[in-house]
């Protein structure tokens, strides 16, 4: 499953990049993250609460982070599974700069399986983009917060 976007977020392109390689930032932008924990060599284990239609659950996986190219673009790979079943996936994420502030792109490949899988892909793409927009919009709002 591919899901693509971009956000517009009014902050520098540096402080941007920075909060998007940020552990603590990243734990309370992500939807359900409950733990983020930095495994160090930028790897981090995530324990995440997701719950799509009737299927919820807890996830616990890890995030990896590559190709870092700053402040321009790196490439996420995330896998998790749990009781509602597993998700795999890779993210590249791209910066520029725009009138205002930063876009942020991204460009994800997902694989989905198990239980969760079952609930069908239109709705996956549905609550997947929501929570890209979550994460997008609470970035924001963490990145505007701070001075």
């Amino acid at each position: 499953m591919k899901i693509e976007g971009s956000h517009d977020i009014p902050a520098p392109r540096q402080k941007v990049w920075d909060a998007f390689l940020d552990p603590e930032q990243l734990r309370q932008a992500i939807p359900g993250c409950e733990k983020l924990e930095a495994l160090g060599n930028d790897e981090f284990k995530a324990t995440m609460k997701i719950g799509v239609a009737a299927v919820k659950g807890v996830f616990e996986g890890k995030v990896r982070l590559s190709d870092k190219q700053p402040p321009e673009s790196y490439r996420m790979a995330v896998e998790g599974s749990g009781g509602p079943g597993f998700v795999r996936g890779e993210t590249v994420i791209t910066l520029s700069d725009i009138d205002g502030g930063t876009r942020v792109s991204y460009s994800a490949d997902v694989q989905i399986g198990g239980l969760i899988a079952g609930v069908g892909q239109r709705m996956l793409g549905g609550v997947s983009k929501m929570m890209a927009d979550q994460f997008f919009g609470r970035m924001s709002q963490l990145l505007q917060g701070s001075s």
